[in-house]
């Protein structure tokens, strides 16, 4: 929960020992891991939508430009999230460093909280409960297992920031329009 509220904390390691704990001791139902994991997760991102909602974008217009948040930029932001915020959510569970933030930036960048929950308990659920059933499954074949799969997933990861990142400088200046123009017709549909 602490982890999806922003704190940087080691979730899936808390997640994969306590599912060897119950797989060794039996003192624990995995059932029960499973379920605090996944309920942590999706409740610790609604607290950090929440945070970001309420004092995110005041505090990145304000200290933004000082970490090269530029007003385009955030603007630029509060497009991709409006127009693809539910895969940024749920694939951001599944990358440690994004995970922490994903949802933050989410409320900070005005995304549709019905949508926002939607994909934060199917990301939540498969990534909480798919570590915890899946360490539990696995059992004595996960570090064997890990080893191989953890490089080819951290490879994967970093290939799709790598690839994002490409796609949005080279694209920079047409999101930034886009977003630009769709933030000046909402602003005239209000006033």
């Amino acid at each position: 929960m602490m982890e999806s509220m922003g704190v940087p904390v080691p979730a899936e390691a808390c997640i994969i020992t306590a599912s060897l704990y119950c797989l060794k001791t039996h003192h624990l139902a995995i059932e029960g891991v499973a379920l605090a994991a996944v309920a942590g997760a999706i409740i610790g991102d609604n607290f950090g939508y929440m945070i970001g909602r309420r004092v995110g974008l005041p505090l990145l217009r304000k200290y933004g430009p000082k970490i090269g948040l530029s007003s385009d930029r955030l603007i630029l932001g509060q497009y991709l999230f409006h127009h693809h915020g539910s895969a940024i959510v749920f694939c951001g569970r599944f990358i440690s460093v994004v995970r922490v933030f994903v949802a933050v930036l989410a409320g900070a960048c005005q995304m549709h909280w019905p949508r926002f929950m939607l994909f934060n308990a199917l990301g939540g659920t498969c990534w909480a409960g798919g570590y915890a059933i899946g360490t539990y499954l696995l059992g004595r074949k996960i570090s064997q297992v890990s080893g191989p799969t953890g490089i080819a997933m951290g490879v994967l990861a970093v290939v799709g920031v790598l690839a994002c990142g490409a796609f949005l400088k080279k694209n920079k200046q047409k999101l930034t329009a886009l977003a630009l123009q769709e933030a000046k017709q909402e602003q005239q549909e209000t006033t």
